[in-house]
């Protein structure tokens, strides 16, 4: 009879599991909103795109609950999903303006209204390709692990605690790798600069 009272309804305990993680969801897009939008905006340089990227996440986040396994923390998880759902839209966008560009059939009115020219000038241009193809080369240079870290803290904009979560290690373990790979890129920069 004891045995008979400790059973449980597996549908029901399914239910409650779902029920909690959608709650635990729902704290965690109310805490972390902001950074999120950050996240996308710096990926996508639109806020429209970057509301409509973190919308998407969002909405993939509570279709996908149930997939959650609880291996990182929920904010870790749905930090990815917005991360990459910012890179679906860039993708999307690049290959829309490819598509207009290609359809245009010489309606230039239409090309005005689809592609503006928000471009910096020429010497803007040439700076920032510099200092990227500069950072890029000297990013190269790290070791995997290194530029795993200094990837997810400096540029997907996560936490300390983030990255570590993200990474399976201890904060301690980003925060040195995270001066280790400033330290070294400070090295390659500075002697590219003297071989210019």
């Amino acid at each position: 009879m004891a045995a008979t009272a400790l059973q449980l309804n597996p549908e029901l305990v399914a239910v409650e599991c779902y029920q909690t993680k959608v709650q635990e969801l729902a704290d965690v897009i109310a805490h972390h909103s902001a950074r999120f939008h950050r996240i996308a905006l710096g990926h996508l340089s639109n806020v429209a795109d970057a509301e409509d990227a973190v919308q998407d996440a969002l909405l993939s986040a509570l279709t996908h609950v149930h997939q959650f396994r609880g291996q990182a923390k929920m904010s870790t998880w749905l930090t990815t999903i917005v991360i990459n759902s910012a890179r679906m839209k860039l993708r999307r966008r690049l290959t829309a303006v490819q598509l207009a560009l290609d359809e245009t059939d010489g309606q230039q009115d239409l090309l005005k209204d689809i592609v503006s020219d928000t471009r910096p000038g020429p010497e803007e241009a040439y700076r920032v390709r510099e200092i990227a193809e500069t950072l890029a080369h000297a990013t190269s240079r790290l070791s995997p692990t290194l530029r795993t870290t200094f990837q997810l803290r400096h540029i997907d904009g996560l936490s300390i605690r983030e990255t570590a979560d993200l990474l399976g290690v201890p904060t301690g373990t980003v925060k040195a790798r995270v001066a280790r790979a400033r330290m070294r890129l400070k090295e390659v920069i500075k002697k590219s600069s003297r071989k210019a």
